[in-house]
């Protein structure tokens, strides 16, 4: 028997905040989610993508940007109607043995993205001050646990520390595409839609792994949940509108961002012959010292160093979320951090080629998507537990469509790769 959820009861009889509120209390939720969107996950396999295709998977990003500001916007509404998030729904309307599955893949996804997010920012360290990798690996646990600590003082906070890092990253490469130029022929004939044999295919399973985030889907409904109130319909479409214009912009500036790092590598290094056997991360800051000089070199290591300082800080928050939800249980902060940092501690010691560690996580987490998007799709269509914020026909349609990319994508990844 379904279970009824009392958002249908009480929608209409929240407290009526200030008019001025009502919209702008839900702002800052989707910078924190973007922010996973722009990774070091995304750099390895961004920088590879335009290194080794040119400018053949722009498409990719593209498509992948259009589907993750329609599930992060799911994932919103969805905190926002019913007041609680996505596992906890999933615990709730779905059997045990299905929601601790689900739990147990999310904790996965949460150890790939880790092992993205502190070896990029290992390797920022590295290039900036020439830090071992290792140790390097260590301050940026020690300084994820200082930006976690910002939320613990206010959402806004953790915010504001967060959309900061967020326009270093973006600056830094808008920085160093003005200077390297990009063919606006080559970037339009991108976005035809199009592969270069198995090995572009993996990439682009990497792209989308790297852009829709499994752990920030779960999030994402999270840090909506409490955020605002409405008494009539006029509150609540403001709400709604406030809440699309949060996704829109940050999940814009991010995608922007994810195509400025392929046009980079594209511009700079594919029609060199590519990187050969280099490191596409190091080769890329060398290249942009040799060929623009050390100020570009600078920003590039800048924005890959925020980049996983700030991601790391949002996939720790996630991963309490998760587990929170799914099981009711909580673990010290220090010790989550430090079971799910290991494998990353583990490959910078053993030195392993950093990108290629960065592309493979990406395509994991790629696989972790379906077991987020769903769920999410499910709940979300439900009238008994969304009210009035249910989705449209034409939004479930669109989001089903994305999910059978996604698992098209990776069973013709696992055919081509295996068969």
């Amino acid at each position: 028997m379904l279970k009824r959820n009392p958002v249908d009861d009480v929608t209409f009889l929240r407290p009526a905040p200030k008019k001025r509120r009502t919209g702008m209390v839900v702002y800052g939720p989707a910078i924190v989610a973007s922010i996973a969107y722009i990774d070091p996950g995304n750099f390895a396999t961004n920088l590879t993508a335009g290194a080794q295709f040119g400018y053949t998977l722009v498409w990719v990003i593209v498509a992948a940007n259009a589907m993750a500001i329609l599930v992060q916007y799911l994932s919103a509404k969805l905190g926002l109607a019913t007041g609680r998030d996505l596992p906890e729904l999933c615990r709730e309307y779905m059997s045990r043995p299905v929601a601790i599955g689900l739990w147990i893949q999310a904790e996965l996804v949460a150890m790939a993205t880790d092992l993205a997010e502190f070896v990029g920012a290992a390797i920022g360290l590295n290039l900036l001050f020439g830090v071992p990798m290792a140790v390097a690996g260590l301050i940026t646990g020690v300084i994820a646990f200082g930006l976690l600590a910002l939320e613990q003082r206010g959402y806004r906070r953790f915010e504001l520390a967060i959309a900061g890092l967020f326009g270093i990253v973006f600056l830094g490469f808008a920085y160093n595409v003005i200077w390297v130029g990009a063919d606006s022929t080559a970037v339009a004939a991108g976005l035809v839609p199009s592969f270069a044999g198995t090995d572009s295919v993996l990439l682009a399973v990497g792209i989308i792994g790297a852009t829709v985030m499994p752990h920030v889907i779960y999030l994402h409904s999270a840090l909506t949940k409490n955020r605002a109130r409405w008494h009539d319909e006029p509150s609540r479409r403001r709400v709604l509108r406030s809440q699309r214009i949060d996704v829109a912009i940050a999940l814009g500036a991010a995608g922007v961002t994810n195509l400025m790092i392929l046009i980079l590598a594209a511009s700079l290094l594919h029609d060199s012959g590519g990187v050969g056997s280099a490191d596409p991360i190091e080769f890329t800051h060398s290249e942009l010292g040799r060929v623009v000089g050390g100020g570009a070199a600078l920003a590039f290591a800048a924005a890959l160093l925020a980049s996983g300082l700030s991601s790391s800080s949002v996939g720790t928050y996630a991963g309490q979320v998760v587990m929170q939800g799914f099981i009711r249980r909580r673990v010290p902060l220090l010790l989550r951090r430090g079971i799910t940092m290991l494998p990353a501690l583990v490959v910078l010691a053993l030195e392993l080629p950093a990108t290629q560690v960065l592309v493979i996580s990406q395509v994991t987490l790629s696989f972790g998507i379906p077991f987020a998007l769903v769920p999410l799709l499910l709940l979300t269509r439900r009238k008994d537990l969304m009210g009035v914020f249910v989705n449209r026909r034409v939004t479930t349609t669109t989001a089903a469509c994305c999910a059978a990319l996604i698992i098209g994508l990776n069973t013709f990844l696992i055919v081509g790769t295996f068969g």
